[in-house]
């Protein structure tokens, strides 16, 4: 029995019996399953000879029927698609930059039994910043769902364990950029410098190596986008 057999089985056996009934001319989730597994083939990055970098953040768009067909075994689908993920990847030598995450969404331009999947690599962001230094923070730098707070004398960004904010991303250098802050209050002054990185930075689009940024700014390093948020004075 084949991988995609098997999830099925599974499945069918996890919801008593409702699954096929529930299913029937409509989106069947192996469907789902395998495209998601060819997702993975047609994005796969060359890391080395032995390792390909693949998207582990997904989104199903489905029609609004189908949806609610799914709505009630949603949770249940998405770990076990997830699991059939990791086993293919472990036989194809795949890397995921970070967890995997299966949504699925509303699409009303999609009729019943159709679908689409839009995915990404979503790299694995780590640091040593409480939440407490986050919640009293003038400013954060916000990166694939995360907050880091900026403030003096600012953060070292990169993929080395030596970086004060660590991107598991394989385009991004040990230590590839850092955010310089100084002042504080409305004083605050942000700036992104270049450390030499291999694949260098875009400011908001545009190749830089040094420049001041502002609330907004977006910084990219690899295939990883971070977000300068400068938040509104609190009340003491």
């Amino acid at each position: 029995m084949g991988g995609l057999q098997r999830l099925e089985h599974r499945l069918e056996q996890m919801i008593s019996g409702a699954f096929a009934k529930a299913f029937r001319s409509a989106v069947q989730p192996v469907e789902i399953s395998a495209a998601l597994q060819r997702e993975c083939d047609n994005n796969a990055q060359i890391l080395s000879r032995d390792r390909r970098l693949v998207p582990n953040d997904f989104h199903v768009e489905l029609s609004p029927t189908d949806l609610d067909r799914l709505s009630a075994y949603d949770v249940a689908l998405a770990e076990e698609m997830a699991q059939q993920l990791k086993a293919h990847a472990d036989q194809q030598g795949y890397a995921f930059p970070g967890p995997i995450s299966i949504a699925f969404e509303p699409a009303e331009d999609l009729t019943t039994g159709r679908f689409r999947i839009r995915s990404r690599a979503q790299a694995k962001v780590t640091s040593h910043a409480t939440p407490t230094q986050v919640g009293r923070a003038r400013a954060v730098l916000e990166v694939n769902g995360t907050r880091h707070p900026l403030q003096p004398p600012g953060l070292v960004v990169g993929r080395g364990t030596d970086a004060d904010v660590r991107i598991n991303d394989p385009g991004v250098s040990r230590r590839h950029v850092e955010f310089v802050v100084e002042g504080g209050g409305s004083g605050l002054l942000i700036k992104a410098v270049d450390l030499g990185s291999t694949n260098g930075m875009l400011v908001d689009g545009h190749r830089i190596t040094s420049t001041s940024l502002h609330d907004g700014s977006q910084v990219k390093i690899g295939n990883t986008t971070m977000t300068v948020r400068v938040l509104e004075e609190r009340d003491h």
